[in-house]
């Protein structure tokens, strides 16, 4: 049986992109291998989004090459879409195939022993199209699988180079997406985590235009899985009947992440940021007020052009005075083809690095003081297929995503239990398994 392997890198969205990739090439006998073992394909699906996972992802080419002498190496993704002469010079890379070709890698590749030429097949995503639909119907071991019902995105924020490799929002129709869930659910997953690039601009590209929040009323029922957990929203795209579906369900989980990026006015001008800090925090203080529970999660780019000591002091002020759950922080990076990478006014490396040093401490803090407002609490929690390397407990997730530590056999795997919270122990929570 022809073998491969598939390394990804990246967003939610790519993660299931790569889970299609393999459910295709299983179809047509491919036979996914186990570590340690030579393959005969190697993809890899990269990103792009910093400059950092562009670096991993040229490193895992390399490594994959390296490890797998002889192989078909197929590499996909964001970074292949905007820089495919990065991979085409590369020896040992047989193809090199952009986002719109995701869905015919299986027929693109051979394994005959003579690879041929090196193939590139990109193209310019920048015309609208239709949604790429990549049906995932098993995902392993995952315990959450993704749904992707969006891709693609309009903003063009100065220093985000996504529109140009994902080309502009589009949305899986909603029959479809019911479709999946209950397909889904069938599988016997008990939750389904909704992904895209640009989440909260899903169905205004479908006729009749159809929103999120229309969406999540249209799915929570009977036929839904008994979770359902929102990927990353964009403040302006966050709207009212989202935050209101969110407080009566049942199934949607009490977890949306937001951007924020910057809490300086200036500089989320100059990001092509279209809201204010002063409308970030008023969002996040409706939101807790209308889902007491929610945990708000929160990215922050640092380091910025032109991000003065000053405008980093008000965005660390703005994540202290708001109630979130957690941070993830980014160092700023160019990239190539964005309207920031031409800016003069760059931050020295060390000073954006004792920045984000800075805000991650201030970002565990916040962390800890969410994790401390449930513990004694009674919660629902969906524990995972593996357990916990370090402690050897089984992983469990509750509906406003704190990750739970617990004793148990391995038949709860997989399973939605209720667990009470008793203890943080370096950071990490302690729960005890109360009923199946």
């Amino acid at each position: 049986m022809k073998s491969f392997t598939i390394t990804t890198l990246g967003c939610k969205v790519n993660q299931y992109e790569s889970e299609a990739i393999s459910e295709q090439l299983q179809c047509q006998e491919w036979d996914a291998i186990n570590k340690g073992v030579v393959a005969d394909l190697c993809v890899v699906n990269t990103c792009t989004v910093t400059g950092k996972a562009a670096m991993q992802s040229r490193q895992a080419v390399r490594k994959l090459i390296r490890n797998h002498p002889g192989a078909l190496v197929v590499v996909t993704g964001c970074y292949a879409q905007v820089s495919p002469e990065v991979f085409s010079s590369m020896p040992g890379v047989h193809c090199v195939a952009g986002n719109s070709f995701k869905d015919r890698i299986p027929q693109l590749i051979t394994c005959e022993g003579n690879h041929g030429p090196q193939n590139t097949l990109v193209e310019d995503l920048s015309a609208p199209r239709p949604f790429q639909d990549l049906p995932v119907t098993r995902f392993g071991s995952r315990s959450r699988p993704f749904l992707k019902i969006q891709d693609g995105c309009d903003a063009f924020c100065a220093y985000c180079i996504v529109p140009y490799a994902r080309g502009r929002s589009r949305s899986l129709r909603p029959e479809i997406v019911m479709k999946r869930i209950r397909g889904l659910k069938e599988q016997g997953y008990a939750e389904v985590v909704l992904c895209g690039i640009n989440l909260g601009r899903y169905g205004h590209d479908l006729t009749p235009a159809v929103s999120l929040g229309k969406l999540m009323k249209l799915i929570d029922g009977p036929q839904c899985v008994k979770r359902l957990r929102l990927s990353s929203i964009e403040p302006t795209e966050l709207q009212e009947d989202v935050i209101s579906h969110l407080a009566g369900s049942k199934r949607i989980c009490a977890h949306l992440h937001v951007p924020l990026q910057s809490g300086d006015d200036e500089v989320l001008k100059n990001m092509n940021r279209h809201y204010s800090s002063s409308f970030y925090r008023e969002l996040v203080h409706h939101i807790v007020s209308v889902v007491p529970d929610v945990a708000i999660g929160v990215d922050v780019l640092v380091g910025f052009p032109g991000e003065t000591e000053g405008a980093f002091e008000k965005t660390c002020t703005l994540v202290e005075q708001i109630p979130i759950a957690y941070l993830h922080v980014f160092p700023f990076s160019k990239q190539k083809g964005t309207s920031a990478e031409t800016r003069g006014d760059s931050l020295p490396p060390e000073t954006i690095k004792k920045r984000c040093q800075y805000i991650r401490t201030l970002g565990a803090t916040k962390r800890r003081r969410f994790y401390e407002k449930f513990i004694g609490s009674t919660l629902e929690v969906l524990i995972e297929g593996k357990r916990d390397r370090t402690t050897g407990c089984l992983k469990g997730l509750t509906r406003n995503y704190i990750p739970v530590l617990l004793k148990g056999n391995d038949d709860l795997m997989h399973r939605v239990i209720h667990a009470r919270l008793t203890r943080i122990e370096h950071g990490r929570v302690f729960g005890e398994c109360l009923s199946r």
